[in-house]
């Protein structure tokens, strides 16, 4: 198995290699060159599995043997696993009104990023110590993939982190999740634009339609993963669902609802057809299910968003454009207008055509606007559907649900409910939705919707914690804070290592 980009100017890398990188030297996102199938046999197989055996069995197809043993990867998923609060890290839930939930938020920040994130830290883990070398994890984050990352490599002398998160763009929870992590390889920066004469480091009492959003924090980011002497020097990488790992991890999802969902009986019947309901945000999980439907799941997969519609106006009309700002919503992990994995799926639709998503991409990069080519729209149209949901229909999702079966969901598993209650299921066929974090992590939103909770301990910890981060004005020049703070931290541990050597 080897990795390419999607812009045709990368070929042959190894898991590796794409494992310690962000956006390829020419741009673009890492693919694997070929997506294995699954037999009807494989999947009666499987259909024993755990979670945790089935994403053994995935990550096995795209991690060769000689990168990692087996035996290896089995033990590294495991000790991924051990922190989750249920035996299974994940769980189906069926409600009334034929609703099935999947929770992917049993990890130590109540979001499903750290299913992904925590296996990936450990194969960073892995290759780090066997090489002898360290990493610094860059990352941009609209909630939740922050404190995610940074809980999976806390305290690991082989690594540093830096995340960069909108300011007042996330809720409480969110940012205390990552500002609280006092540890010498956490940096956290929030990235503020005050307009204000009233104005206080570093919180400021106005939240304004000029704060940054995670949209503009991915600006300066590209730009440094675009330097190849930066990457090279500092083994800067990213944990932002850029990653191909992260997507690795999350056809397990997929695959376990499908096969506790509507396994055949036996391997000469027909596979049925499984819908998930997906929040979509940067459309990781999006992309996850369509390359697990390119193996040979029958998935019917709905891309639901909030008020920021790019992907369902992609859908229904063929503009993928940015809209002039994104909108501050109920659902803030999915407040995103640049849903950059839908590069990866544009990319398998047209043939895996490098040179066609490279002009594509780029224009979208220049001029925030693009038409998709009719050819590609309609591909688009015929493997995915969408929804768009607004805050109040959000609220009705919520209180809708606690009504119907004393559920609780968080305002971005709501998205999706919401598209649930609103279309019919089509005859002969089940259901699913993603929930995507614990409704613990948004407190305000249940409130809002009339409902109540109770939170959990470590959530009602944070209030209770010192934080440290930085922040990045409006006036500052991003990417160069950035670039100067990276180039510090290697300096620094070069001392380290030096004073360690001399004692």
């Amino acid at each position: 198995m080897h990795y390419c980009s999607t812009r045709a100017g990368v070929q042959g890398r190894s898991f590796r290699d794409v494992l310690f990188s962000g956006y390829a030297a020419d741009g673009g996102m890492f693919m694997p060159e070929t997506i294995p199938s699954l037999s009807p046999e494989t999947l009666l197989t499987w259909s024993r599995l755990s979670y945790q055996q089935l994403l053994c069995e995935i990550c096995s197809l795209y991690i060769p043997e000689q990168e990692i043993p087996r035996h290896d990867l089995e033990g590294l998923i495991s000790q991924a696993l051990s922190s989750f609060s249920i035996p299974e890290a994940v769980r189906l839930v069926q409600l009334n009104d034929s609703l099935c939930i999947l929770e992917l938020f049993h990890g130590e920040t109540l979001a499903f990023k750290d299913l992904a994130m925590s296996c990936t830290s450990q194969f960073l883990q892995y290759f780090l110590r066997k090489d002898g070398k360290r990493a610094t994890i860059l990352v941009g984050t609209s909630g939740d993939t922050g404190g995610s990352a940074i809980r999976s490599v806390l305290g690991l002398s082989e690594v540093d982190i830096v995340v960069v998160f909108p300011h007042r763009r996330i809720t409480r929870v969110q940012e205390r999740q990552m500002t609280t992590n006092i540890a010498d390889n956490v940096h956290v920066f929030a990235v503020k634009y005050c307009m204000s004469a009233v104005c206080r480091d570093p919180l400021c009492v106005f939240v304004t339609a000029a704060d940054g959003t995670s949209d503009d924090i991915d600006v300066p980011l590209r730009k440094l993963f675009a330097d190849p002497d930066l990457v090279i020097s500092h083994g800067l990488m990213s944990l932002n669902s850029v990653n191909w790992s992260r997507i690795l991890v999350q056809l397990a999802h997929f695959l376990f609802a499908y096969l506790q969902l509507s396994v055949p009986q036996a391997k000469e019947d027909a596979l049925p057809v499984l819908e998930v309901l997906v929040p979509t945000g940067g459309a990781g999980n999006i992309t996850a299910g369509y390359i697990l439907k390119l193996m040979g799941i029958p998935l019917r997969l709905v891309a639901v968003v909030n008020s920021n519609d790019i992907v369902h106006r992609a859908l229904q009309s063929g503009d993928f454009s940015m809209s002039d700002s994104v909108k501050q919503t109920l659902a803030p992990a999915i407040d995103i207008q640049d849903p950059y994995n839908m590069e990866r799926v544009f990319w398998l639709l047209s043939g895996r055509d490098g040179v066609m998503i490279k002009s594509l991409m780029e224009e979208f990069q220049r001029t925030h606007k693009l038409t998709l080519p009719e050819s590609l729209h309609q591909q688009l149209c015929e493997v995915l559907s969408s929804g768009s949901v607004s805050d109040d229909g959000i609220l009705e999702a919520m209180r809708r649900c606690w009504q119907d079966n004393h559920y609780l969901i968080c305002p971005h598993t709501a998205v999706g409910v919401w598209q649930h209650y609103h279309t019919p299921i089509r005859p002969g066929e089940k259901r699913c939705c993603i929930a995507t974090a614990s409704p613990a992590k948004f407190q305000e939103v249940v409130q809002k919707a009339g409902l109540t909770l109770d939170l959990p301990e470590a959530v009602q910890l944070l209030d209770t914690l010192e934080t440290r981060y930085e922040v990045l004005e409006r006036s500052d020049d991003w990417e160069s804070r950035l670039r100067r703070h990276i180039e510090s931290i290697s300096s620094m541990r070069r001392l380290g290592a030096a004073a360690e050597t001399r004692d």
